[in-house]
């Protein structure tokens, strides 16, 4: 998937809660999303052109597992990143909000 190095440390600047993803990281993201969006589109397009129902599950399901994998690559570099250095700086609590964290994404 993608390197320690492409997520960038510190995820607190001034107390503020802050993601720091390189731009290598960021990109692909956003590249992510975008094709995401189109596929949203893509889906409306469907319905409203009255496309048998099973082909719009199946592009439902495609966004879906997408969607599914921006939300891995978030929580990867999560973990690498704020996880650890909130570990390492004795900040236990943030084991109680990664749990909640992965709870909802194992809903989907």
């Amino acid at each position: 998937m993608s390197s320690e190095n492409d997520f960038q440390d510190s995820c607190h600047l001034n107390e503020q809660r802050n993601s720091h993803h390189s731009e290598k990281v960021k990109k692909n993201l956003v590249t992510r999303l975008n094709r995401i969006e189109g596929q949203i589109r893509g889906i409306k397009a469907l319905i409203e052109k009255d496309t048998y129902c099973d082909d719009v599950i199946t592009q439902i399901s495609a966004t879906q597992s997408a969607l599914n994998s921006v939300g891995r690559l978030l929580l990867e570099g999560h973990l690498r990143t704020c996880v650890v250095e909130k570990i390492q700086n004795g900040d236990e609590e943030i084991i109680d909000e990664l749990l909640v964290t992965v709870g909802r994404l194992m809903k989907k």
